[in-house]
């Protein structure tokens, strides 16, 4: 049986609710939309994201790839390590070129998970960012438009929901923090990778982790992706016997959601039109 098909359907969305206008009127205008899981359950995709619903599970791909984003809330509840495995075993179906299968990961949970991030918050608290140094650049030397202004914006979306005004460098170092604190999530994900593998592999890479989201969507959990993990990589080194010949490509929070203001911040995406040519077809 194909694992998406055990899936169970999502309860059922009021409009009112999220934010994503309804569809009914759209779906019935196109026999291939109306096909859609998503226009199914009342959702038009090009209008964003699903909306948040705390310990959902998507029923199909289409779905939790809608209903992902970064939660920054989780409850403390555990996850048991059996559906962690088979979380990662699905996102193992990752490809990647002569399937070479570059990632390695970290699962942490437990006394573990809470010392590592006592050890990386005693390290922030005591030097702040100062204290760790990137093991590579993950964002530009230097910046501009158009990434700038979208930079800016979801920092201050974010802000602005936390009640943090620009000039609160304190609350934001403590927002900042709670990447340490893996967000109160009860477990945390360590990805690493062989370091004398090419810029081909961080590609590869980049689809395992997606593949990881969704397939923790499905499964009715919620994640955060964390390059700031990665920036204390030597504490992690430390802490996990991580060894100098594996690069450390980021973290990842993992959990149920919980049900705060910080979990509503949808981020905006262009329109496909701003980031694709079509070439060849019918004018």
């Amino acid at each position: 049986m194909p694992v998406l098909s055990r899936f169970a359907p999502p309860p059922a969305i009021a409009p009112h609710e999220t934010g994503v206008r309804s569809v009914s009127s759209a779906a019935s205008s196109s026999s291939a939309s109306a096909a859609s899981p998503a226009y199914a359950a009342g959702i038009d995709p090009s209008a964003g994201a699903l909306p948040f619903r705390a310990g959902s599970r998507a029923h199909s791909v289409e779905e939790a790839i809608l209903s992902r984003r970064s939660v920054r809330a989780f409850r403390p509840d555990p996850v048991p390590r059996a559906l962690i495995e088979e979380i990662l075993a699905i996102a193992g179906r990752a490809p990647s070129g002569t399937n070479i299968q570059p990632w390695k990961v970290r699962v942490i949970a437990g006394e573990v998970r809470d010392r590592v991030s006592r050890a990386i918050l005693d390290v922030y608290e005591a030097e702040g960012e100062a204290g760790f140094k990137p093991p590579y650049n993950y964002y530009p030397v230097k910046w501009r438009d158009p990434y700038l202004a979208r930079r800016r914006k979801v920092g201050w979306d974010l802000y602005g929901l936390l009640g943090l005004k620009r000039e609160d460098k304190a609350g934001m170092h403590r927002q900042h923090a709670r990447n340490f604190e893996f967000f109160d999530a009860p477990v945390a994900l360590i990805f690493t990778m062989d370091n004398d593998l090419e810029l081909g592999s961080w590609l590869d890479y980049g689809m395992f982790l997606q593949n990881v989201m969704l397939a923790a969507r499905g499964k009715g959990l919620d994640t955060c992706p964390q390059a700031a993990i990665a920036n204390a990589h030597l504490v992690l080194r430390r802490e996990l016997g991580i060894p100098e010949s594996e690069n450390i490509v980021c973290g990842m929070s993992m959990g149920y959601a919980r049900d705060e203001l910080v979990n509503t911040l949808v981020t905006e995406r262009e329109p496909v039109g701003t980031y694709t040519s079509f070439l060849g077809f019918p004018a």
